[in-house]
């Protein structure tokens, strides 16, 4: 069975499994990750959502193989070490503040994509607007998006 090396939450970790086996399954099943969250197996619903190399990614979607050595994988999990301090990130302290979330499943997903998403935009000189939470597509059971939409823009603004 092939090795696969990446970075995950900072720290170097390799895994024994098939060049194939998707990397939500490398984080949940092999390496005790459990922030990323199995919904649909096909990126439709989001809650796996993690950065890879700082962008947002479905991992349900990526093969293990396809990590380099190199390439960052940050789940939920390593968010608040992504930011100075000894804290939580500023999206996750927001979320908490704003009562986001309800069963929860999906919060993980809904923080690091906004928080790419933030990213992104100030990378070109733009800040969050209506037309960009609009963009967000994942899928949130509960319903509770006024709350999701609200807790982006306090948290962008804290992310300045």
């Amino acid at each position: 069975m092939p090795t696969h090396t990446f970075v995950l939450n900072g720290k170097p970790v390799s895994v024994d499994v098939e060049s194939d086996v998707r990397l939500l399954w490398v984080l949940r099943d092999v390496l005790g990750v459990r922030g990323p969250k199995y919904g649909c197996a096909g990126g439709v619903c989001q809650a796996c959502t993690c950065h890879v190399n700082g962008k947002a990614v479905t991992v349900c979607t990526v093969e293990v193989g396809q990590l380099e050595p190199t390439d960052e994988v940050t789940t939920i999990e390593g968010l608040a070490d992504t930011v100075p301090g000894d804290g939580l990130h500023p999206m996750q302290e927001v979320w908490i503040e704003q009562d986001v979330a309800q069963c929860g499943y999906c919060q993980p997903g809904q923080i690091m994509k906004a928080t790419a998403l933030v990213h992104e935009l100030r990378a070109t000189g733009r800040e969050v607007t209506d037309a960009e939470l609009d963009t967000i597509r994942n899928v949130c059971r509960c319903g509770t998006y006024p709350r999701i939409r609200e807790a982006i823009r306090q948290g962008a603004e804290r992310m300045a």
